[in-house]
């Protein structure tokens, strides 16, 4: 399932329409489908709008009915896939133990989630940089939203005595870095492979707090 299907699932009993008749969140769907692909590709400057209404069956005015512009397009990928990100982490936790498991699990999540969205990691860890302060400050909170969130699990493994007590916020902003780059890695020159991170980092970052799986 791609990540429009994702955040916007069908609702078979709503029918609002736009002036040609269209559903508005399955039109929303496609809109953000397009853009994922095309925002890519072809990365944001060089991206038109009218590449998205072709490649989503819509219009300009369609696009717009939804985002006034292409910033707000493209900052509105960021932050649904950060939503779909957190919710994926918090359902995969909510059955775990408290401590380091849900650390390990929140940490497998986030990476195979971002496997498994390719297009999404590409536009935000990559086709975001350098673009001015609206897209840094975007992503600047999507980093220091899941640092907070693998932090708050990282505590409770502190609270648990599962772990010594270390800087969490330190800790958690340093295992994002290294998320981030390895994925970067991937996204750019399809090495290393996802299952490849996964062996190897996941472990690496529990034993830096002198945790060792079980």
């Amino acid at each position: 399932m791609n990540l429009a299907a994702k955040i916007y699932p069908k609702v078979a009993s709503r029918r609002e329409s736009l002036d040609a008749g269209i559903e508005p969140i399955n039109t929303r769907a496609k809109i953000v489908d397009a853009a994922l692909d095309t925002f890519a590709r072809k990365g944001y400057h060089d991206t038109k709008l009218d590449e998205i209404a072709d490649a989503s069956g819509t219009s300009k005015g369609a696009i717009y009915f939804h985002f006034p512009n292409k910033e707000k397009l493209f900052l509105g990928l960021v932050d649904e896939f950060a939503n779909l990100l957190e919710r994926r982490v918090v359902d995969e936790i909510d059955v775990a133990p408290v401590g380091m498991q849900r650390v390990e699990i929140a940490l497998r999540t986030c990476l195979n989630t971002f496997a498994k969205y390719r297009r999404a990691a590409k536009v935000l860890l990559v086709q975001a940089v350098g673009l001015g302060a609206a897209f840094e400050d975007a992503r600047t909170i999507v980093n220091d939203r899941f640092a907070r969130l693998i932090g708050r699990y990282l505590q409770e493994a502190v609270e648990q005595g599962q772990i010594n007590p270390i800087n969490v916020p330190v800790i958690s902003l340093a295992w994002m870095g290294a998320i981030y780059a390895l994925i970067i890695r991937w996204v750019t020159t399809n090495e290393p492979s996802p299952d490849e991170i996964l062996d190897a980092l996941v472990p690496a970052l529990l034993r830096s707090v002198g945790y060792v799986e079980r």
